[in-house]
């Protein structure tokens, strides 16, 4: 392997030395040597409700996120992904379709509304993991910024919730009951 003079070593943000040799990413290779620009050619759009009850608000996510690709990068080709279900849930159909899609290389970015509807909790493990097979995780909407005493409520109710169903079911009384008494005791001044 020849040497790279160091004025044609690639950004750090492209390329990673590792014991002593460059690593460069197949998509920069590509990019290269196709002559493509950084933007993305396909874009998976990820939308996700906790219920079945809100699809609605899943349709808006779906149209609101379309609109936004096509203002952003015009052209390219869009993959619409969507869950129902606590973003809690490890075993999301969506996400690991999103995953797969990303391993063989079948997307170039994921586009979500907020970081809460991708995963509740972890966002920056999925981020990295998307990263290391060069997808860009892109949050399309700027969420209103929460006290930590609220978004800790979240959180805990979302724990619960899912905790909850998981010992339970979601159909019986008692998980009914717990998810109840919890949001009663978060209400509680």
């Amino acid at each position: 392997m020849a040497e790279v003079p160091e004025r044609l070593l690639p950004p750090s943000e492209v390329a990673r030395e590792v014991h002593g040799r460059w690593r460069i990413p197949y998509s920069e290779v590509e990019r290269l040597l196709c002559g493509e620009t950084l933007r993305p050619r396909v874009v998976a759009i990820y939308a996700r409700v906790s219920s079945s009850t809100q699809k609605d608000d899943l349709e808006r996510q779906i149209c609101a996120l379309r609109k936004w690709v096509r203002k952003t990068y015009e052209g390219v080709k869009i993959v619409e992904v969507t869950d129902i279900g606590n973003g809690v849930n490890t075993k999301r159909e969506g996400l690991w379709k999103l995953i797969d899609m990303a391993r063989k290389r079948q997307v170039n970015a994921v586009v979500i509304a907020y970081k809460d509807r991708l995963t509740r909790f972890g966002f920056e493990y999925l981020e990295e993991l998307f990263k290391a097979y060069d997808v860009k995780v892109i949050v399309a909407f700027q969420e209103e910024p929460k006290d930590y005493m609220q978004e800790l409520v979240e959180d805990l109710v979302a724990i619960v919730t899912s905790f909850a169903a998981r010992i339970y079911g979601r159909r019986s009384k008692k998980y009914k009951k717990v998810v109840k008494a919890v949001e009663d005791a978060v209400k509680d001044p």
